[in-house]
């Protein structure tokens, strides 16, 4: 299969409210009332890790199929831990990025516990968000200004 290139456009709605487009689905982002917002969306680092979620269940049902068992059900938590001072500009002491992102899996499955394991290897490895949490990803960041009359 040739590369897929996935793409969001969006706006801003306020200082802290964003509304993107993905394909013919609406996403809006906004940040709680501690950090500005108005708390009427998740915030852009709850979307990454709902992201890291949403593909881990994805791949999960993936390999449970090539490994030829039933996965009936996958509960998937994720929490991070951010501090906050780089991206209020308070200090850059601390990366911006998270800490470190803690993920527990809870898969149903009547599976012996050698090949839940090897189902665990394999969904991390071919998972796409956790490979960009992982590696560095080429970022360029352009500017077009839009001029107003």
């Amino acid at each position: 299969m040739s590369d897929l290139t996935f793409s969001v456009q969006g706006q801003s709605n306020s200082a802290t409210k964003f509304t993107a487009k993905a394909r013919q689905f609406s996403l809006v982002i906004d940040e709680p009332e501690a950090l500005g917002g108005k708390d009427e969306a998740a915030n852009p680092v709850e979307f990454i890790l709902a992201g890291l979620a949403g593909c881990l269940n994805v791949v999960g049902h993936l390999v449970a199929k090539e490994l030829q068992f039933e996965l009936k059900q996958l509960d998937i938590e994720i929490s991070g831990e951010i501090n906050p001072n780089r991206f209020l500009g308070i200090s850059k002491d601390e990366r911006a990025g998270f800490k470190s992102i803690n993920v527990l899996l809870k898969p149903q499955a009547t599976i012996d516990d050698v090949t839940l394991e090897k189902w665990l290897d394999i969904v991390q490895e071919r998972c796409p968000v956790k490979d960009n949490l992982l590696n560095q990803t080429p970022l360029k960041l352009k500017l077009e200004q839009l001029i107003y009359n």
